[in-house]
C-alpha cells in the first residue's frame, strides 16, 4: 500500500512517516509513501498557491492549477510504476466531509494507493473536488487550520489495519472493532500507588477473564457511548450473553 500526500507543508507529515511503527512498516516494504509539495507545481516565482474566492468572503482559497498538476503527476507516477489498473482513491480531508469511522478505515486499508489532498486556508476550488476527489472525509465536528494533521489522523487509523503491520490479535478487541469500547488493561507492578490489578486477571482462568473483559467493555460503552449499544443491537452484533450482562448492569443503576 502506498500513501500519496499532496501538501503545502510536507515537513508536517514527514515526521510521522519516519517514526515508530510506520517507519518499520516502510522499512519492511509493507507500506510506501510519497510527499508531494504542491508549491512545486505553482507557476510564478513566488510559488503562489492561493487567491481570494469569487463572490467575496473572508480568507483565501487554494488555486486549482497547481493542485491539478500535482494530482496529474501522482497519477502518472502510479501508472508508470504500477500500471493503469492499479487501484487508487483520492481523499480530501475537510470539516464538511462524511464522518471518519473505523469501518471506513477498514475500507480504505484495502486500497492500493490512497491519495490525500491536504487543504489550507478556506479549502480548495470546487472544480478539483468535482474532477478528482472520491471521498470528502471529516475527522470531527470542528475546524482545523492544518489539513496535514487531519490527513495524518486518517492515515494512522488506516495503515495499522494493513496486513503485516500489526498482529491480528492486537486488533481484534480494540475499541469500535465490534461496536464496543475496549476493556481496561493493566501491567506490572501488581500493586501501584495502593491500587491492585483486578484479581481475575491474575487467575489464569481464560474463560473468566474473557467474561470480565466483555463486562467491562459493556460497562464502559454504556457509560461513555450508549449510542454504540443501540447500533450494535440494530445490526445484530450484540450477543445474548452481552444482553444478559447489560440487563445486570442496568438493573443496578
Amino acid at each position: 500500500m502506498k500513501f500519496h500526500v499532496l501538501t503545502l507543508f510536507p515537513e508536517i507529515p514527514r515526521a510521522f512517516f519516519e517514526s515508530s511503527i510506520m517507519a518499520k512498516a516502510v522499512d519492511k516494504g509493507i507500506l510506501a509513501y510519497d510527499l508531494v509539495n504542491i508549491r512545486d507545481f505553482a507557476f510564478d516565482k513566488h510559488k503562489t498557491c492561493d487567491d481570494s474566492p469569487y463572490g467575496g468572503g473572508a480568507g483565501m482559497l487554494m488555486l486549482p492549477e497547481p493542485l491539478s498538476l500535482a494530482l496529474k503527476s501522482v497519477f502518472k507516477g502510479i501508472n508508470e510504476s504500477q500500471g493503469r489498473k492499479a487501484a487508487r482513491r483520492v481523499v480530501y480531508v475537510t470539516p464538511s466531509g462524511k464522518p471518519f469511522t473505523q469501518k471506513l478505515a477498514q475500507e480504505l486499508s484495502q486500497v492500493e494507493n490512497l491519495v490525500f489532498i491536504c487543504g489550507r486556508y478556506e479549502g480548495i476550488d470546487q472544480r478539483i473536488i468535482d474532477s478528482w476527489v472520491d471521498d470528502e472525509i471529516s475527522i470531527g465536528d470542528y475546524v482545523m487550520s492544518s489539513g496535514e494533521l487531519a490527513a495524518t489522523v486518517i492515515i494512522d487509523a488506516v495503515y495499522r489495519l494493513v496486513d503485516g503491520v500489526i498482529s491480528h490479535e492486537s486488533l481484534e478487541e480494540e475499541s469500535f472493532t465490534d461496536g464496543l469500547l475496549e476493556y481496561p488493561q493493566y501491567t506490572r507492578p501488581e500493586v501501584f500507588d495502593g491500587h491492585n490489578v483486578p484479581e481475575v486477571l491474575l487467575s489464569g482462568h481464560h474463560e473468566n477473564i474473557r467474561k470480565w473483559r466483555l463486562l467491562k467493555r459493556l460497562e464502559k460503552t454504556l457509560r461513555m457511548r450508549p449510542d454504540l449499544i443501540a447500533k450494535a443491537r440494530d445490526n445484530g452484533s450484540l450477543s445474548a450473553e452481552a444482553e444478559k450482562m447489560i440487563e445486570t448492569i442496568t438493573s443496578g443503576d
